[in-house]
C-alpha cells in the first residue's frame, strides 16, 4: 500500500469512486447484481445537518460578537461490499461532505487573530497527514465552507477456518465502554458524540484467530507517518488482545505499543440478573521526557431494560476515571501528555472522573426519546443531551436534539480562562436537526 502523494491523480481517483458510488443510488434493477463467483452488496446515506450554537460572551467562539451561529452540513456516504468469494471481499466506503456556516468564520478569525492558537482549539478537520495512505482530498475551500472527498473504508478481508486477516482501511473498538472507553485507542468517539453511525476509519492490519473453547487472539498493526511524511514506528501503534470465556463471564487481555507509550488493560462483561456490567481498566507508561512515569485508567457500567407503562425502556449508568486528567485546566495548554493525545484524536475531555448515564424511551414504534448526561465529578459540571429520533418514512430517519453545559467559572463545561489569551475556553450550548435518508 503505497501513499498517493499527487493531488491531481488523489482527485481523479476518488471522483471515479464517487460516480460510481452514485449509481448506488439506481434502481436494484439497473445494477449489476452479481458476477461469476461473487455478488455486490451496495448501501449508503444521505444525510442533510443544520445546527444553531449559542457561544458565551468572552468565549473564543464569541469572536464574531454574534449571539447565534448557525452551520450546516451535506454528507454522502456509499458504502460497497464485493464479496469475491466464499473468503474473499472488499470493502469500500466512499463520502462526500459539503459544510458550511458561521462557527468556520469564526475558527478563520480566531486564527487570523492569534496565530499560536491553532492546534490548541479542535477544529474539526479530518485529513490523511498521517496515515499511511492519503485518500482524502479537498475540493474546494474557504474560511465559511469545505467540500471534500475521501474513502473511509478501502480494506480486503480473508476468512478461513482458523480466523480471519483484513488489510486496509478499516475501524476497530476494543473495549466495554458506553461513552468513556480507556481500551479504546485507535479513534474513539469523544464522550458527547451523539453520531455514531460510522467511526472513522485507520490504515491497518488485523489478524484474528479462533482458539476454539479457548477464545481467540487479535493482532493488529497501525503504521503511521511523521509531521516530516515517513512511516515512523515511534508514530505507529502494534497491539495484541487476547478474548476468552471464564465461567460465565468475558474476559479481555490486552497488550500494545501505540505511539511511544507501553500500555496494558483487563476488561471482564458479566450479568446481575437482567443487568449487564462491564469494567475496563489500563495502565501506561510514558516516554522518559514526559512529566509523569505513567498513569491508570478505568470504566464501569451497567445497562438494564424494563418495561414502563407500557414504555419500552433502556438506560445505563457510568463511572470513568483516568489519572492523566487535571483539575487546573488553564496548566493544561503546557501538558503535552495530555494535548499530545488532544492532537492525535484520543481525548477530548481534561479531567479525572467523570459519571455519565443515558435513558432511551420508545414513545412510539417510530419514535425515541433520548436523554444523556455526562458530570465531571470534580467540579462539579455537567453536559446534558436530549433528542428524539422519528422514523418519518421507511429510509428517512428525522433526528433533533439540544446539547446544554453547565457549570460554574473554573469548571470544564462551565468555563475558565486560557492562559495570555484575551478569552476564555467555554463550550457553547446548541441544537441541532438532522435528515437522514438511507438506500
Amino acid at each position: 500500500m503505497t501513499r498517493i502523494q499527487d493531488n491531481t491523480l488523489r482527485a481523479t481517483v476518488l471522483t471515479a469512486l464517487f460516480v460510481a458510488s452514485i449509481m448506488c443510488l439506481c434502481p436494484p434493477g439497473i445494477r449489476a447484481g452479481g458476477f461469476p463467483g461473487g455478488y455486490v452488496d451496495m448501501g449508503g446515506h444521505v444525510r442533510l445537518r443544520g445546527a444553531i450554537s449559542c457561544p458565551a460572551d468572552g468565549s473564543h467562539g464569541d469572536i464574531l460578537e454574534r449571539e447565534r451561529l448557525h452551520d450546516g452540513t451535506v454528507e454522502f456516504r456509499s458504502t460497497n461490499t464485493v464479496h469475491l468469494s466464499p473468503s474473499w471481499r472488499l470493502d469500500l466506503h466512499y463520502e462526500a461532505l459539503g459544510t458550511t456556516g458561521e462557527t468556520g468564520q469564526a475558527t478563520a478569525a480566531l486564527f487570523s487573530r492569534y496565530p499560536l492558537e491553532k492546534g490548541l482549539i479542535s477544529i474539526g478537520d479530518i485529513t490523511d497527514d498521517r496515515r499511511l495512505m492519503d485518500l482524502s482530498h479537498v475540493i474546494t475551500e474557504h474560511d465559511d465552507y469545505r467540500v471534500y472527498h475521501r474513502l473511509d473504508r478501502l480494506v480486503l478481508t480473508t476468512q478461513r477456518d482458523w480466523g480471519s486477516l483484513r488489510i486496509g482501511r478499516q475501524a476497530l473498538t476494543w473495549g466495554n465502554g458506553f461513552l468513556f472507553n480507556p481500551m479504546d485507542l485507535f479513534n474513539p468517539f469523544a464522550p458527547t458524540d451523539v453520531e455514531r453511525d460510522y467511526k472513522r476509519g485507520d490504515d491497518m492490519v488485523i489478524l484474528q484467530a479462533y482458539m476454539g473453547t479457548d477464545g481467540e487472539i487479535q493482532l493488529l498493526a497501525v503504521p503511521r507517518r511523521n509531521k516530516a511524511g515517513d512511516i515512523d514506528g515511534g508514530e505507529s501503534s502494534i497491539a495484541a488482545k487476547y478474548h476468552s470465556p471464564l465461567g460465565n463471564i468475558e474476559w479481555d487481555m490486552m497488550a500494545g505499543l501505540h505511539y511511544d507509550d507501553y500500555v496494558i488493560g483487563t476488561g471482564l462483561v458479566g450479568y446481575l440478573g437482567s443487568a449487564a456490567w462491564r469494567f475496563d481498566a489500563t495502565y501506561t507508561w510514558l516516554p522518559d521526557d514526559s512529566t509523569r512515569k505513567g498513569f491508570g485508567s478505568l470504566c464501569a457500567n451497567m445497562d438494564y431494560s424494563w418495561t414502563w407503562g407500557s414504555k419500552n425502556m433502556y438506560g445505563w449508568v457510568e463511572y470513568s476515571y483516568t489519572g492523566l486528567g487535571t483539575t487546573d485546566y488553564g496548566d493544561t495548554w503546557k501538558d503535552n501528555d495530555i494535548l499530545g493525545r488532544i492532537d492525535r484524536g484520543e481525548r477530548t475531555t481534561l479531567g479525572r472522573s467523570y459519571v455519565d448515564t443515558q435513558v432511551q424511551v420508545e414513545l412510539h414504534p417510530l419514535v425515541n426519546a433520548y436523554v444523556t448526561l455526562i458530570a465531571n465529578l470534580t467540579d462539579p459540571s455537567t453536559v446534558i443531551q436530549p433528542r428524539v429520533t422519528w422514523n418519518a418514512a421507511q429510509n428517512i430517519q428525522v433526528t433533533a436534539g439540544v446539547t446544554i453545559y453547565a457549570g460554574g467559572r473554573d469548571t470544564e463545561f462551565g468555563g475558565f480562562d486560557i492562559p495570555m489569551l484575551p478569552f476564555r475556553e467555554e463550550p457553547a450550548d446548541g441544537l441541532y436537526l438532522w435528515v437522514s435518508y438511507y438506500y
